[in-house]
C-alpha cells in the first residue's frame, strides 16, 4: 500500500528541487526530516512539510505501519511558467520565466523479505 502527498504550484524550480531528492529518497521519513533540517535549501522546507502530510495520509489509511514507512519516490516536476517581462536595452523588453513545479511524495511499507535479504547481505 502506498501513501501519496502531492503538492503543486510551488514557486521554486523543480531543477533547484530535484538537488535535495538524492538525499532523502529510500530513508525512512522522520530520519529524511532530520537531513532535510540540516540542508540550507528552500526547497527543503517544501520536502519537510510535504513528508508531514505523507504520513498523515499513511496514518489515515488502514494496514500501514508508520514506523516501518520509507520514501520509496520523490519526483519534482514543471508546472506552469509565469511570464514577466524587463526593459531591455532600445527600447526591447526580454522575458523572465518564473518557474513552478509539482512535487510528489510516496511513502511504502517495507516488506519482512526485503529486510531479512539485506540483512543477510550485510552478515556476508
Amino acid at each position: 500500500m502506498v501513501s501519496k502527498a502531492i503538492l503543486r504550484y510551488v514557486r521554486i524550480t523543480p531543477r533547484k528541487f530535484r538537488q535535495i531528492i538524492p538525499l532523502v529518497k529510500g530513508r525512512s521519513p522522520e530520519e529524511a526530516i532530520y537531513i532535510l533540517m540540516s540542508v540550507k535549501k528552500k526547497a527543503s522546507q517544501y520536502a519537510i512539510d510535504l513528508l508531514k502530510s505523507a504520513i498523515a495520509n499513511a496514518k489515515r489509511l488502514s494496514g500501514l505501519d508508520p514506523s516501518n514507512l520509507y520514501i520509496s519516490n520523490m519526483v519534482a516536476n514543471c508546472g506552469p511558467t509565469l511570464k514577466r517581462f524587463r526593459a531591455a536595452s532600445m527600447g526591447r523588453a526580454s522575458t523572465i520565466r518564473k518557474r513552478t513545479s509539482h512535487l510528489i511524495v510516496e511513502l511504502d511499507e517495507r516488506s519482512k523479505v526485503k529486510e531479512t535479504k539485506k540483512a543477510a547481505k550485510k552478515v556476508k
